[in-house]
């Protein structure tokens, strides 16, 4: 019984893992291009880190209101659903852009449909994840998400070869959308409560968020801080002419072909060795940022698949610490709330390190570094805990 369990919840997890990734082909093709396509409507870096920043403020910070309202409401397909289509459709409207504000405008629409579904969504997934290992079941969910990640940049640097127009690589971007929209009406009708997926969880703490949880929020907080987000690695490529157009975003798909093999190998680590795993992954990506702002083409490569190392473990055991901490009938809530403040550090980082990036790279460089590493001994902390059992 428990395999036959299995197997349906794996199915669910590699249904909701296809639509990922053709959402994943639409926006994240978009986001290996935003950066330079900004720089030629006229925006400076400060403005492209500002956007970056803010977009993954609206992203992140606006769940906490989308988690809340999951877990009172139950209606987690509906707000999943009505999510994906303002994620996917601001996407091949940024074609239709003749200038940086309305881009801007539309890039942080597509977070924002990131933040109606995201909580819902991952919370489904959770349910899901209980009987697989939280580490496997984020990790292929995650890989399937990189998988279309690789594909979109791919497909968007075909489109700038041969036409050498963004608006056309936007634009291309609408076949992937409507793909994922029609996924993920396949997965409502087959699975229409996916809650059943994982028995009820009852802790000491149920009615709340147990101190664990804050304390590991402040540690990923530190490293949403010191994150390089890719649109201001792109504008850094395009402006100083060290990659042509064509290839920025391949760079960034053989980022995400790292972040996909990164998240399977690390999220079935984690199954067997908790949180000591994610300090590791840490202290290897935290690097990314010298490798990628002060060197040259090939090194700046590695730094990008140290970048990509950091993602894997962004969306792969980063989420499934937080299913092992927050009770089943507050996890919606809890992924909102964690989302919140991971997105409001991503904002002030990706913010900073804009303003750094037209005064210093050495500033921004360091500031990356040092606030990164910031977690290390925050994580520690969590991992006692969880031996603790508390």
């Amino acid at each position: 019984m428990r395999n036959r369990n299995n197997q349906v919840a794996l199915r669910f997890v590699i249904l909701l893992g296809v639509v990922s990734l053709f959402a994943d082909m639409t926006y994240e093709a978009a986001r290996s291009i935003t950066g330079p396509y900004l720089a030629i409507l006229g925006a400076s870096a400060t403005v492209v880190g500002v956007v970056a920043g803010l977009g993954e403020l609206i992203g992140y910070g606006l769940r906490i209101v989308s988690g809340l309202i999951s877990d009172r409401t139950h209606r987690y397909w509906a707000i999943t659903i009505a999510g994906y289509a303002v994620n996917l459709l601001a996407v091949p409207a940024l074609a239709l852009a003749g200038s940086w504000e309305i881009a801007a405008v539309l890039i942080m629409t597509e977070r924002f449909g990131k933040a109606i579904r995201t909580p819902a969504r991952d919370a489904m997934l959770s349910h899901a994840a209980h009987g697989l290992g939280r580490g496997w079941a984020f990790g292929i969910h995650e890989a399937m998400d990189q998988i279309g990640a690789m594909i979109g940049p791919i497909i968007v640097a075909a489109v700038l070869a041969w036409k050498g127009s963004y608006e056309y690589g936007f634009a291309v971007l609408a076949v992937p959308a409507l793909l994922a929209l029609a996924v993920l009406a396949v997965a409502r009708i087959s699975y229409p409560q996916p809650h059943d997926l994982e028995p009820s969880f009852r802790a000491p703490e149920a009615s709340g968020l147990r101190s664990i949880f804050w304390l590991y929020l402040m540690a990923v907080a530190c490293i949403a801080l010191g994150f390089a987000d890719y649109p201001l690695v792109a504008f850094h490529m395009k402006t100083e002419g060290i990659m042509a157009d064509k290839w920025i975003p391949l760079i960034y798909a053989g980022a995400m072909g790292v972040d996909a093999l990164s998240a399977l190998a690390f999220g079935r680590l984690y199954d067997k060795k908790g949180v000591p795993v994610l300090l590791v992954v840490i202290t290897v990506s935290a690097w990314s940022a010298p490798l990628v702002f002060l060197t040259g083409p090939v090194l700046l490569i590695l730094g990008m698949a140290l970048w990509g190392i950091g993602m894997g473990a962004q969306e792969s055991i980063i989420r499934a610490v937080v299913a092992d901490i927050v009770p089943r009938d507050r996890r919606a809530t809890g992924y909102g709330v964690f989302n919140a403040g991971f997105g409001i550090a991503w904002f002030a980082g990706s913010a900073i390190m804009g303003l750094l990036y037209d005064r210093s790279l050495i500033g921004l460089v360091t500031f990356s570094v040092v606030t990164q590493l910031l977690a290390l001994p925050l994580l520690y902390l969590v991992h006692n805990r969880f031996k603790q059992g508390s």
